[in-house]
């Protein structure tokens, strides 16, 4: 049973991230439809997926369309009751939902200034007050979360649930721009850029989208400030592997890391790789498998 997730550019698109995050970080398969913001394909793709008018939508494996991303979670909340998309204490599924729905109506300021790029991170964006007054309410609400529920981990309510996924692109952009929060969101920000789920997003948008000259912003820039990837790069020449690691097909694309040549069956499967490739499971499987 396959759902079907139509999303935009992932590097730009925080909404597509928070739905691509209710399948990913909780077991449930789903194949990704991207089209680019701003073009016709993106179009293209919201036809496919009537009547929804933005990403992310869903169609269900019976053909039903859901959009909006709270309906989405409350959809797949009741389909799959165990995936454990809410806390299971009553009072914590109460917080979890006050604040995803607070996050979906509100934090404009801050949406506004820092739309999500997660191709940059600048060195000083000089936050107007507005900004700062969201960040001062997003460092209270996750104190209050974790103040109360957090102890068992590092996330709101302690293990993962629908709160952090829609947290993630706020903690994104906290990282793009460099902005000023609580010790403790710090903290919950390394988390959510440490996060394996995370980090094969970000891989993948830089795999694939060519930069959106919109989200530019004049700024001095600094590296990324998630964890750093080992350094890979495109190459020729004979692999270690006949067979792409998630694919299973032959090898057409390679790149090298750490003095070998690896394989994969196209060119989206190598780049994403080469991106991070401690991120991928299948690929840390295929290093260690051969020694």
């Amino acid at each position: 049973m396959t759902y079907e997730l139509a999303i935009g550019d992932r590097s730009y698109s925080s909404w597509s991230l928070r739905g691509w995050l209710f399948f990913e970080k909780f077991g449930l398969p789903v194949t990704a439809r991207r089209g680019v913001l701003y073009t016709d394909d993106f179009t293209r793709l919201l036809a496919e997926f009537p009547p929804a008018r933005q990403v992310p939508a869903m169609r269900t494996p019976e053909g039903e369309v859901v959009g909006e991303a709270l309906a989405i979670l409350e959809t797949l909340a009741e389909r799959h009751p165990d995936a454990g998309h809410w806390p299971a204490d009553p009072a914590a599924r109460m917080m979890a939902r006050y604040i995803c729905a607070e996050i979906h109506a509100g934090f404009q300021s801050l949406r506004g200034d820092c739309a999500m790029n997660l191709r940059k991170s600048y060195v000083d964006s000089a936050p107007r007050p507005e900004v700062l007054a969201d960040l001062a309410r997003i460092d209270l609400i996750l104190a209050r979360a974790r103040d109360r529920f957090g102890a068992g981990g590092p996330w709101a309510f302690g293990r993962y649930t629908a709160a952090d996924a829609f947290l993630a692109p706020i903690a994104t952009r906290i990282a793009t721009y460099n902005l000023p929060v609580a010790p403790a969101t710090a903290a919950y920000v390394a988390a959510q850029l440490a996060d394996p789920a995370f980090r094969r997003w970000r891989a993948m948008g830089l795999a694939e989208e060519p930069e959106q000259p919109s989200y530019f912003k004049p700024y001095a820039e600094r590296p990324w400030p998630g964890p750093l990837p080992r350094k890979a790069a495109r190459a020729e020449g004979r692999s270690v592997n006949a067979t792409c690691p998630y694919s299973g097909k032959p090898v057409t694309h390679f790149l090298t890391l750490d003095g070998r040549t690896w394989g994969f069956c196209n060119a989206f499967c190598r780049d994403k790789t080469m991106h991070d490739p401690d991120a991928w499971p299948a690929f840390v499987a295929l290093e260690k498998a051969a020694g």
